[in-house]
This record gives structure tokens, C-alpha cells and sequence, in this order.
């Protein structure tokens, strides 16, 4: 982690080379103490993560007239992420002015007030990123607290409890958990008295790149930045010991005295990972049969085979082996998190696989989880039940991989896969999936725009809006939604392409072509005779930048942005191996 003296130095850089490569975004930050260490980590931080930050600072201790005032500077600023800040210091204040009826109301006024900004339709399409309210153990009541309801400390709890649950009903509201770090670093480590009594701030100057790397962590997340797989070595990493010298009886793994349990432990964190839809691999140095054993016949392991998606053990370098992971999983090396305890094996991967992440494991394995804790790698802006069951689809992608490779032709492998594809509007059951996927699909998707399940409700109403989701069947299993598709009426004759993203997992088999057809048949039920496409390029989506022209589609003359045009009355139907599935 960098420090506060690096974060100003990385800014400075910033604003003397200038700010190629970096996207623009406008953030405001409101706080009731001091913000401007904060925000110049913020902006700093930003750039690490390829934001420019536009960057609104309050001023000091007017948060209510900010988001109250209709003429406020915030919301004249317009910002895309709003990062709400009030302490628990202003808040411990206020709770000491209140008699004893006024102090068991204290959090409930303050849920109230996020509440009511989250429900502001001038704030409604905001990405609020509220921080919660670390706990001041003040003794006035000592342990007896927790049985009384006016205490700071009763108050501090269940308004933190009270956030959780505004988050979850309100889906422009995103919660740092700033009290999660005061657990794992301490209160020491979070507030200094001495700076807060002459400045006002009430985070610490070590505190503070932690701060911004948590709130900045949850922006790059719903602007669709995150890791989404973790690739393992084994020995050392995932066990003590070399499985192809110890043996399985000599690997150190379990719950009984010594270093083994601290390799139990750091494999639970990894099931939970997998749990929660993070594909996890491995690369390692080993005869594959030998590399599985313990997977297969180990009492004390944790993690089994079909937890891997991707098994890559041989005698190949970790990094060609981490490439063939990459090859079949088809996503970026942005979103890869790398581990092994060798320093050697770390530092070839991050000389030869640019983006990917590689933590820096501390060389005692019992310091691991720790260490990762802190680091949070696995930041995530949603999370659907469709996520439990990544592994199993990428398992099932390794297989079509494995048996592509027995074909002499593409067409002959699409036709043995026998595919067939759900085609429907937006439903209150995949509308959780759709706002997810717009949220984190970043490679294949033409314009990039972000929508809430909130959004992808509202759009489903709307009569000038063709909403379509398609769903992927082969032999080999379902790839649940994979395409989504939001075509808007510009006039009687004419769609305009909003949204088109489709999963890298179904990539050449032949879906962007039955998607087109879909396309045309619903312009023509609808009466229109174009369709209008556009390409709005990012760091990430080069990918699709002839996706239009290779489909057919003609260029628009005059305008500012690649727009294309597909006369509907002309179409003819592409050639693809999908079936409509009634």
C-alpha cells in the first residue's frame, strides 16, 4: 500500500505528464470534518486505478445543505459518484446534546436523512458511496452498553446495521466499510487525536490511502473494474510442503497443532471465494496426476476438483500455463489475481503477463490471510445466485475447448454442440442478471452503459424500448444469460442501439449472428426499417471496434461518434448454428 507521501507524489506526476489514458469521471465528496487529505488521496488513488477524477470537496460541516438545497454547488456539479462521509465523532457530538429519548433516536435520524437523499430523484441515478461509522468506545456505560439502547455505542451498531439494510433496498447506495478497517488496524491506527484537535480530520495520515483504496476499490467495481478469477500454485501455497517429494501423507494440511491449519484456513477463504462466483484455477509446477492427488484423497483438504474451473498442472512455465487459462476462460489478465509463495515465480508472471495482480505473500504462511484481508482484491458492486455456478460453466468451457481441438472445421464443431438460445424481454427474474451483466461486462459491449436493476425495470416499461436477453444450451450444459441487447426508438423507422454486451464465454460460436437476426425480425415486427449502431470505445472493448461494419452494417455519414446503419428491408439472414428455443 502506498503511503500518503507516495499518493501526492503519484498526483503530482499526474498533473505534470498529464492524464493520458485516464478516464474522466466526476466525483463529489460531502463530509461534516476536514476532507481535503482525503480528497487529494482520492484523486490520487483514482489515477492508480486509470480515473481522472473532476473532484467537488464540500466545504466543511454542510452536508445537509448540500444534498437539501436545490440550488447546493453538489447538485449543480452533476457528479456521477457521490462519496458521503459524516464521522462518528460529529456523530458522538450530536448524541451528547440529546436528553435520553433524543439520544435512542440518533440513529434513526441519520438512515432517515441517507434515506430520503437515496429516494431525491435529483439524486436517484447516482452512485452514492456512503462510508459507515467506525465505533468510539466512550466507557460512559462500559460493557453495560450493548443493553442500552441510548448509548453511543447501541447507536453506532444498529446505525451501521441500519446502512446495511438501506443498501440492500436502495441500489444507488454502496456502503465502505470504514469500521472494518478500524477492526483490522485499530483505532489508533484509524483516528490521531493530536492531528484531529488542530486540523479537524479525523482520519489519520496512515489511514488515509487505505480509505481511498477502499472507496475508489467500490467506483472501479461498478464502473466495471474487478478480479473475477484466482489462480493458485500448490506446493507452499495451497499446502506446506511438495507433494511430488512428500507425498500426500507429508504435505502439512489440517487442524491439529502447526502450520498446517494455516493452510486449512487459507482454503476456506478460497471455497467461500469460489462460493461467491470467483473462478478459481491452478497453475502449477507438477505431474498433473500427482498435483490432483490431494484433491482426491486428502481427508484434511478443504478444496476438491470441482472447485478448480481450470486445472493447469505440467512441467510448462507459469506463465505459459496462466496464458492457456486466460485462452480458454477468455477474459483479461486485469481481472486475474495470481498467488504462489515463490518470489522467483512472482516476478517472472509480473514481468510477462502485463495487469494481472500478484500480491506480494508474506513468507510465513500463517500470515497469509491476513495479508490478503487487506488488500481487498475481490471488491464487487453485485452479487446474483447465477454467480454460485461460474465454476461449473467454466469447467464445462474447458471441455468445448478440449473438444474443438478434434475438429477438422469450425462449422462442424458449432453443429456437434447442438446450441439452442432462450430469447426473452427483461423479467423481474432476470433483471437482477441483465443490470449485472451491464454492470460487468467490459470487453463485448458497444457503448458501455451501466444500468441498475432499477434501470432495466424502468427500460422493460418503457413502450419505445425492445428489450432482449439471450440465453446459451449445448450439449455440454447451460450457459445461463449471455446477451443483452436494448434498442430504443429514435422515430418511426428507426432503433437505435443502446446496449449490445454479450459474455467472452460464447465468443466464435456463431451468437452475435443469431442476435442480429433477432435484431431484424423485432424491427420489422416494430415497423421500423434502421437499425442504428454505435461504438463507443474504452480501454477495455477494442475487442468490438468492427463489430458493426463485420456484421453488414454501413457508416454514418456527419456523425461525432463510429455510428453505423443497417437497413432492415434488405437484411439477409446470417448462417448460425443456434436454435430458437421455444
Amino acid at each position: 500500500m502506498q503511503t500518503f507521501q507516495d499518493l501526492k507524489k503519484i498526483l503530482k506526476q499526474v498533473q505534470k505528464d498529464g492524464a493520458q489514458g485516464l478516464s474522466p469521471l466526476k466525483v463529489a465528496l460531502v463530509g461534516d470534518t476536514a476532507t481535503q487529505f482525503l480528497a487529494t488521496a482520492l484523486r490520487a488513488t483514482g489515477c492508480l486505478h486509470g480515473f481522472l477524477f473532476d473532484l467537488f470537496e464540500a466545504e466543511y460541516n454542510q452536508v445537509e445543505r448540500q444534498f437539501l438545497d436545490p440550488a447546493s454547488e453538489l447538485r449543480a456539479f452533476d457528479a456521477d459518484f457521490i462519496i458521503l462521509f459524516q464521522s462518528t465523532h460529529k456523530l458522538a457530538e450530536h448524541h451528547s446534546q440529546q436528553n435520553a429519548e433524543g439520544q435512542e433516536r440518533v440513529a434513526d435520524e441519520r438512515l432517515a436523512f441517507v434515506e430520503a437523499l437515496c429516494q431525491d430523484p435529483a439524486f436517484a441515478a447516482k452512485r452514492v458511496v456512503c462510508l459507515n461509522y467506525p465505533e468510539i468506545e466512550d466507557t460512559v456505560f462500559g460493557s453495560y452498553a450493548n443493553q442500552v439502547p441510548a448509548s453511543l455505542t447501541w447507536q453506532v451498531r444498529h446505525l451501521n446495521s441500519g446502512l446495511m439494510q438501506l443498501a440492500r433496498q436502495y441500489q444507488n447506495l454502496f456502503l465502505c466499510d470504514l469500521a472494518a478497517l478500524q477492526n483490522k488496524f485499530g483505532r489508533d491506527w484509524l483516528f490521531a487525536p493530536n492531528i484531529y484537535m488542530s486540523t479537524e480530520m479525523v482520519l489519520s495520515l496512515d489511514a488515509l490511502p487505505y480509505v481511498a483504496a477502499r472507496v475508489v476499490d467500490i467506483i472501479a467495481a461498478v464502473r466495471g473494474q474487478f478480479h473475477k478469477c484466482l489462480i493458485l500454485d500448490l506446493d507452499n501455497t495451497l499446502w506446506g510442503g511438495v507433494i511430488g517429494d512428500d507425498g500426500i501423507e507429508g504435505i502439512q494440511l489440517g487442524h491439529g497443532l502447526g502450520i498446517g491449519k494455516a493452510f486449512s484456513e487459507f482454503q476456506q477463504w478460497v471455497r467461500k471465494l469460489r462460493q461467491r462466483g470467483i473462478i478459481i484455477c491452478v497453475a502449477s509446477k507438477n505431474d498433473e496426476a500427482t498435483a490432483k492427488e490431494p484433491f482426491l484423497h486428502h481427508p484434511d483438504m478443504v478444496l476438491k476438483l470441482e472447485d478448480i474451473a481450470v486445472f493447469q498442472a505440467n512441467w510448462e512455465t507459469k506463465v505459459d500455463n496462466i496464458r492457456t487459462i486466460q485462452r480458454i476462460l477468455n477474459i483479461g489478465f486485469d481481472s486475474m489475481v495470481f498467488l504462489d509463495d515463490n518470489p522467483f515465480e512472482r516476478a517472472i508472471v509480473r514481468e510477462n503477463i502485463p495487469g494481472i495482480t500478484v500480491p506480494e505473500l508474506p513468507e510465513d504462511p500463517a500470515l497469509y490471510l491476513e495479508y490478503l484481508y487487506s488488500l481487498n482484491l475481490f471488491e464487487t458492486a453485485t452479487y446474483s445466485g447465477a454467480d454460485k455456478d461460474r465454476t461449473q460453466q467454466y469447467q464445462v468451457e474447458a471441455q468445448r475447448v478440449q473438444l474443438a481441438k478434434t475438429f477438422d472445421n469450425e462449422e462442424a464443431f458449432l453443429r456437434s454442440l447442438e446450441m439452442c438460445s432462450t430469447v426473452s424481454g427483461f423479467t423481474k427474474f432476470n433483471t437482477p442478471r441483465v443490470a449485472q451483466l451491464t454492470q460487468r461486462s467490459n470487453q463485448f459491449n458497444l457503448r458501455t452503459v451501466r444500468y441498475t436493476e432499477a434501470d432495466i425495470a424502468a427500460l422493460a416499461a418503457d413502450s419505445n424500448v425492445v428489450d432482449l436477453s439471450f440465453t446459451l444450451e449445448d450439449r455440454f450444459g447451460d450457459n445461463g444469460l449471455i446477451a443483452v441487447v436494448i434498442m430504443k426508438l429514435l422515430d418511426a423507422d428507426t432503433l437505435f442501439i443502446d446496449t449490445w454486451l454479450m459474455s467472452c464465454r460464447v465468443l466464435r460460436r456463431g451468437v452475435e449472428h443469431f442476435v442480429l437476426n433477432t435484431l431484424v425480425n423485432r424491427a420489422r415486427e416494430v415497423g421500423c426499417r434502421r437499425i442504428i449502431g454505435e461504438y463507443l470505445p474504452t480501454p477495455k472493448n477494442k475487442m468490438v471496434e468492427q463489430h458493426y461494419p463485420d456484421l453488414g452494417f454501413t457508416p454514418l455519414p456527419g456523425s461525432t461518434t463510429p455510428q453505423y446503419c443497417l437497413e432492415v428491408d434488405s437484411y439477409q439472414e446470417k448462417e448460425c448454428f443456434i436454435k430458437l428455443k421455444r
